[in-house]
């Protein structure tokens, strides 16, 4: 088959030196065996007109579902002492900085210092697990499908999760990833088992409803009460009951024979 050049793109001799040709001598147009619309294939990939576009990575799409400090926060150790402030009263460790994601756990004095007005969560612990309560973190992280415990009057949920050697007879709910009979019909028993989950299905994310979200689900919540409440969306009728039998009188005595 006879080679032609198509004259689109000039070569690197005849290009300007201080110029980067899209493609170097040896891929040249005149030098390669390839047909016109397979050129012309090639050139349109080159000069970026309508590429297809392109699929993000499985690493990827789960970066969009799971926030960039989350993993680094449940590697990290905590309630350690502080080795610049070891010295001190509330040199402990449990606090996170969620603005500096991939650092040490911080200690009261750390925080003060160094973290004042970055978004710090602390970690606290119930049977030798930590814990982190709901009120610090619903707004930063979607926890639902995580179950909550309530420990000294504050709903707190386990970072990771907890061994558990055998689960008992008649266990209503488990732990989808590592089993652990669950109090409620939740998904998982921890933070570190949603991103399990998250890893191998996908069908769950950990990114919070934005402030606008819920105004607008609000908003629909309060349009279907304003519709119900003016007959536009009528309400169906509850069916009848299944039990015919009705409650009996107040008995009466037969009158005595005189």
């Amino acid at each position: 088959m006879e080679c032609r050049s198509v004259g689109i793109l000039p070569n690197e001799a005849d290009s300007d030196p201080g110029e980067r040709p899209l493609f170097p001598a040896a891929l040249s147009p005149g030098s390669l065996p390839v047909s016109r619309v397979k050129l012309n294939h090639v050139l349109r990939f080159a000069t970026g007109s309508k590429s297809p576009p392109r699929k993000l990575p499985a690493t990827m799409e789960q970066c969009t579902l799971v926030p960039p400090w989350l993993e680094s926060l449940l590697s990290t150790s905590f309630f350690s002492l502080c080795r610049a402030h070891g010295e001190e009263t509330r040199s402990e460790c449990n606090m996170y900085c969620l603005d500096c994601a991939g650092g040490d756990a911080l200690c009261y004095y750390c925080r003060a210092n160094q973290h004042k007005n970055h978004r710090v969560i602390q970690i606290r612990r119930s049977s030798y697990h930590d814990v982190v309560r709901v009120s610090e973190i619903q707004n930063l992280l979607d926890i639902g499908g995580v179950q909550t415990y309530v420990i000294n009057s504050a709903r707190v949920l386990f970072l990771n999760e907890r061994p558990q050697p055998k689960t008992g007879k008649g266990v209503a709910h488990t732990c989808e990833i590592c089993g652990r009979s669950l109090l409620d019909p939740f998904h998982f028993c921890s933070l570190g088992c949603k991103l399990v989950g998250i890893r191998r299905n996908g069908n769950t994310t950990f990114v919070a409803e934005t402030h606008e979200a819920k105004m607008e689900k609000r908003e629909g919540m309060s349009e279907l009460r304003e519709g119900a409440q003016h007959g536009i969306y009528p309400c169906t009728s509850l069916p009848p009951s299944s039990n015919p039998r009705r409650r009996k009188g107040v008995p009466h005595r037969a009158p005595l024979r005189s």
